[in-house]
């Protein structure tokens, strides 16, 4: 089993995918993805680089250099109405489950957690960037 540094070229350029689709399924319920999602999906991408379980760090590392051209160009090609974007990200998830399978359980497992707590801050990219990452719980006069 392997780690994202130990794939094929096609394979981690697959994987390398992941979170510009995330991204863009997370961004796709509204049927677009604006500026704000854009910018809050960049700036997470980058804290994750760090942030992340230390074994994710060099695949983080690599999906930032990538992963504004990746949601550019993805998001391009998919098509425009909410339900069709879904279903092929969908499809393209599946393609990238099968890399995952490839992997060492222990390094795949996390990815996927990491991408699971990913998709949950680009759905609220809307909501107060202050409130959702300083003061994850609800303060009144905050939250509201």
């Amino acid at each position: 089993m392997k780690t994202f540094e130990e794939l094929s070229n096609a394979d981690r350029t697959l994987l390398l995918q992941f979170p510009a689709y995330v991204c863009l399924l997370a961004a796709s319920i509204d049927n677009k993805m604006d500026e704000e999602e854009k910018q809050v999906a960049i700036w997470l991408t980058h804290i994750k680089t760090f942030s992340s379980e230390p074994m994710l760090h060099g695949f983080y590392k690599a999906a930032e250099l990538v992963f504004a051209q990746n949601i550019q160009t993805l998001d391009a090609q998919l098509p425009q109405t909410a339900t069709d974007r879904r279903e092929v990200i969908k499809a393209a998830l599946v393609n990238i489950d099968m890399v995952l399978q490839k992997m060492r359980i222990d390094y795949s497992s996390a990815l996927r957690r990491s991408m699971k707590s990913y998709k949950g801050h680009i759905s609220k990219a809307h909501r107060n960037v202050l409130e959702y990452f300083i003061f994850p719980l609800p303060v009144d006069k905050i939250s509201d």
